[in-house]
């Protein structure tokens, strides 16, 4: 049988705190082993009840929930974070996946998508509701997201054909819309969609976006 996944909580809310613990203790093999009101010693209280997934809150007193996650990151202790937060501000997801964190959710879609996202992320996937993925999108095409000069390691990577095919699919451009836009076949989108997926190990669209955005390959 396989062993719970052992959750702690993060959150400066009392209500907020017990309503998830209810929800997470329906999970067969969830285990809410701990929670922490302020982030002062959230490390600690991690590192020591061996937590597998920190769902964080971004506003924790004391010390916030970006300065947690870069604690976390300096200290290397294998943690999988989940934000799960009342901003949905595009620089702040786009600062928490260059920290590391594996998954992204507002505090209006937690009690529908929180289940999914913590079995997601235990098995190594990136989750991020869909009003997270629409904020990602849409504020790129509201700013005219242009393509970015990429850097070198990313053109070592992928060719200039890539990295104008992935900049496309993180703009939410369609198969099709991409063929049009780059004047090739919607077969030969697709090849590069797969040669790309490959060459970045990646399982899913959000994968590419989150690539995409940290080696700045699109901005406003």
């Amino acid at each position: 049988m396989k062993d719970k996944i052992r959750i702690h909580l993060a959150d400066d809310h009392q209500v907020l705190i017990d309503g998830m613990k209810t929800l997470l203790g329906t999970v067969a093999n969830f285990e809410v082993v701990g929670f922490s009101l302020n982030g002062s010693t959230l490390f600690e209280d991690v590192t020591n009840n061996k937590t597998d997934i920190l769902v964080l809150d971004i506003s924790m007193p004391e010390k916030d929930g970006i300065a947690v996650i870069k604690e976390f990151k300096t200290k290397g202790f294998p943690c999988r974070v989940i934000i799960l937060s009342s901003y949905d501000e595009l620089k702040i997801i786009q600062e928490v996946m260059k920290l590391g964190a594996s998954g992204y959710l507002t505090k209006q879609c937690a009690g529908e998508h929180i289940v999914e996202a913590i079995q997601f992320v235990s098995e190594g996937e990136e989750y991020f509701c869909k009003s997270v993925r629409e904020k990602i999108f849409n504020t790129a095409t509201q700013n005219n997201l242009k393509l970015n000069k990429y850097k070198p390691n990313v053109a070592a990577l992928l060719t200039e054909r890539e990295i104008e095919v992935i900049t496309l699919i993180a703009l939410e451009y369609s198969g099709k819309e991409i063929s049009e836009h780059l004047f090739i076949s919607n077969n030969t989108v697709e090849t590069h969609r797969k040669n790309i997926m490959k060459k970045l190990n990646a399982k899913n669209t959000i994968s590419l976006v989150k690539y995409a955005l940290k080696n700045k390959l699109i901005k406003s």
